[in-house]
């Protein structure tokens, strides 16, 4: 494998993006990756050896030096740095207790400002216990822009492109192309790929997966489950709920190419109110995706002008989420984006 070689050689990049599919598993690779660097006694292929102090921390998410962020709901105004760190103390205490197994981030949590000056000011702590540390940013593509926030975002671009010498960030991301540039600029891209299926088969043989599999998968058997992940196994948690999303953004983005007036209003006025805010963030996200697959195809088949517009789109999309923690109503979103996407998808 590409990492362990790196890490085996010492020649592991500071700052990483593992970007790929949804669900592949990218964040429990940078884990794998965590515990490689923080292991008392590596293989001589750079593989942790799964048994020293270290190891074991690391394994129970419980590891000083390996410090894990990911989307959460925004706190309130004022929040401090300890606050941060104990909210993401529980996050990630539910998660262990979950065997690893969680749901996607919601499209309603984000990676705010003040996660991001608790990742500044960890990084320029000495480490814990090892000789270094490593600080994982799932799903980066959800870190939010804020007013204000100047000074914590150029620190932490500072941080990507010269991290100190006993630092390694690993960032992941479902859609890389929805990252800022200016963050995209500072790591090394390494894609990751949908998984075998031999490698399906065993994830879903473990005890623990199968009892989770069964409970939200009734009645379906574990071949149809291989085919269901596609690659990425990931994709079988709350697949109910992101059917769902990626069904109402495809009639959203329908509606935007169509050019009708009114079906644009009707597809706003779906929406409903605040009250679904959560759901509503969802169906932006899974519009993101099928936006960006339209820029690809674009690119692939030499098309500037769609692959621009698409570009345009996406931006209009993200900015729409910023509005959905203000209390704006998803219908009113609706109607300002679908407008913007009808003259930029056009």
């Amino acid at each position: 494998m590409r990492l362990s070689t790196a890490i085996q050689r010492g020649a592991l990049p500071g700052s990483l993006l593992l970007h790929g599919p949804r669900g592949v598993g990218k964040q429990r690779l940078a884990l794998w990756v965590a515990q490689s660097l923080v292991c008392s006694a590596p293989g001589t292929d750079g593989t942790p050896c799964g048994r020293c102090q270290s190891c074991r921390f690391a394994l129970s998410l419980a590891h000083p030096d390996v410090h894990w962020f990911f989307p959460r709901p925004r706190l309130e105004s004022g929040a401090t740095n300890k606050d941060v760190t104990n909210d993401f103390a529980d996050a990630i205490a539910e998660r262990a207790a979950g065997s690893g197994l969680y749901a996607p981030s919601s499209g309603l949590e984000g990676i705010y400002v003040a996660t991001v000056r608790v990742i500044v000011q960890l990084a320029s702590i000495s480490p814990a216990m090892g000789k270094r540390k490593v600080f994982i940013i799932g799903d980066a593509d959800h870190m939010v822009s804020q007013e204000g926030s100047d000074e914590a975002a150029n620190a932490l671009l500072k941080l990507l492109e010269e991290p100190p010498a006993n630092t390694t960030i690993v960032l992941t991301s479902s859609e890389h192309g929805a990252l800022l540039p200016t963050i995209r600029s500072r790591v090394v891209n390494v894609r990751v790929a949908p998984l075998a299926r031999r490698d399906i088969e065993l994830f879903l043989a473990d005890s623990v997966v199968a009892d989770a599999m069964r409970r939200a998968h009734r009645d379906v058997s574990t071949a149809d489950l291989v085919r269901l992940a596609n690659g990425a196994p990931g994709a079988l948690i709350a697949a109910d709920e992101r059917e769902a999303a990626i069904e109402s953004a495809e009639r959203l983005l329908a509606s935007a190419l169509s050019g009708d007036r009114s079906k644009t209003i009707r597809a706003a006025m779906a929406q409903g109110t605040s009250r679904a805010r959560g759901r509503f963030a969802d169906i932006l996200d899974a519009l993101t995706e099928l936006v960006a697959e339209r820029a690809r195809a674009a690119v692939a088949s030499g098309d500037d002008r769609v692959a621009l517009g698409a570009s345009r789109a996406m931006a209009s999309i993200e900015r729409a989420k910023t509005l959905i923690p203000n209390n704006v109503s998803p219908a009113l979103i609706t109607a300002a984006l679908l407008r913007d996407l009808s003259a930029e998808l056009s």
